[in-house]
């Protein structure tokens, strides 16, 4: 074999593909690892901190979850915080602040009460918090006048904690994990930058040869694509995920000019919306200044903030009747028809900040357009899955596992939060092909609860 040849390549050089790296040369006896990044550095897209919510997203105040899935989202939490404390990145790249599901209205009073009874049970650290509480820890979601002296005339209730890690730079933890790969095992684990596969040929049963622009191609055992939306784009020239196309998803955020939450406050989740609902809460790289977000922006490209990408839009979303018939079932709704429409107007110079503000005093009453300003160069692309055999929109993780030793992940769910879960059943899958062994002891005594 050449030197470019490696028994696992990865592609990708985001959080999912450096969580792969690392649980690879740590926790495996694969003797070679390649990571192909096609950019400059790790994590310049979605994983970059100014790109995502910067959430451990455990589930316990994420009111779109069912008590099922946030059991999966807590085993996979609880990974990213023992990485962190494994390697004392606590107040370096993991952050403590107090978080909380707001309800507002007598609807979603309702709501949040019962929701906690039931899900303190997975979670016995979460309270429940009244008008008078949140008056201490979170008062301008009280109150609708900036002196603090009119309270809001809805009723409102929250469920929250101030005891858990509830943040992470993920560009950072890329950092961190493939660091620490490389000081794992005595391995081969080499990282690639500045390379762009174009395409991938399966040579033979055991062999794949990746192309890469501008350079020879590596050959690898085993392939794992975790290039966000480019995943699906990459399956597709191999002839796989053809039942599936592409709808880019941008999300953008409005920041405060001086501090306003002293925690996340999630608002309640409107099932009939695909797309997360607004929250605020203090951005790590802003001075704790408080970021609101994100709106939902369909945008013709795969890579925010980056140049092209458009014809690799058109060719993954891979446009049909099928997806005519998506688009139609979703806009024919009125909720979201309208949601649609009020995020791009979001995004409009000389309106945005007063339509946004509408929205986001429900979090914070006594918000004013002068307080906020549009966060340029913050939010990234989460590529949301379309399923042309079923017609619909598909929600939460997305991933072609071939059983033929290459696998294509999409937008994994609940985002960053489940790189290390989904790198946990990526290692199985690629130690089982290869006939090779990895301990699962450790792993999980290091990583799980």
């Amino acid at each position: 074999m050449s030197n470019r040849h490696y028994q696992v390549v990865i592609i990708g050089g985001g959080i999912s593909g450096s969580a792969l790296f690392y649980t690879l040369s740590k926790y495996t006896n694969v003797k070679s690892i390649a990571l192909l990044e096609k950019y400059e550095a790790l994590s310049t897209l979605n994983s970059k901190a100014t790109s995502n919510s910067q959430t451990i997203h455990i589930g316990d105040i994420e009111t779109n979850y069912t008590l099922e899935k946030a059991k999966i989202t807590k085993r996979t939490a609880k990974m990213i915080e023992k990485f962190c404390l494994q390697y004392h990145l606590e107040d370096k790249i993991m952050f403590s602040h107090q978080k909380m599901a707001l309800g507002v209205g007598k609807k979603e009073v309702a709501f949040i009460e019962n929701r906690y009874h039931e899900f303190k049970t997975l979670f016995p650290y979460l309270e429940l918090w009244d008008v008078e509480k949140l008056k201490v820890l979170e008062p301008k979601v009280v109150y609708v006048d900036k002196a603090q002296t009119i309270v809001r005339p809805e009723p409102i209730l929250a469920m929250g904690t101030a005891t858990q890690y509830t943040t992470v730079d993920y560009g950072k933890m890329s950092e961190a994990l493939v660091a620490e790969a490389q000081k794992a095992s005595s391995a081969v684990t080499d990282i690639f930058y500045h390379t762009q596969v174009s395409h991938i040929i399966q040579k033979s049963d055991k062999i794949f040869e990746l192309h890469v622009k501008d350079q020879e191609p590596f050959t690898a055992d085993f392939v794992i694509v975790n290039a966000g939306a480019h995943s699906l784009f990459l399956a597709h020239k191999m002839g796989y995920g053809k039942d599936k196309g592409c709808l880019p998803m941008a999300g953008s955020f409005y920041m405060t000019q001086n501090h306003f939450l002293n925690g996340k406050v999630y608002m309640v989740q409107n099932n009939k919306l695909p797309f997360a609902a607004l929250h605020g809460d203090p951005d790590i790289l802003a001075d704790g200044k408080t970021r609101f977000g994100p709106t939902a922006l369909m945008l013709p490209k795969l890579e925010r903030y980056k140049s092209g990408t458009y014809w690799d839009f058109f060719k993954t979303l891979n446009f049909d009747w099928h997806i005519v018939k998506i688009f139609w079932d979703l806009l024919k709704d009125s909720d979201i028809r309208k949601y649609v429409f009020k995020n791009m107007l979001f995004e409009v110079p000389l309106i945005n900040k007063t339509l946004f503000v509408q929205d986001a005093r429900k979090i914070v009453p006594s918000l004013s357009v002068d307080d906020i300003k549009y966060a340029k160069g913050f939010g990234g692309i989460r590529p949301q899955v379309l399923d042309k055999d079923k017609e619909k929109l598909m929600l939460g993780e997305a991933s072609i596992n071939t059983g033929k030793g290459i696998i294509f992940n999409m937008t994994p769910s609940p985002g960053a939060t489940s790189c290390l879960g989904n790198a946990e059943r990526d290692m199985q899958n690629i130690v089982k092909h290869l006939g090779m062994d990895y301990d699962e002891e450790a792993f999980l005594t290091e990583l799980t609860e």
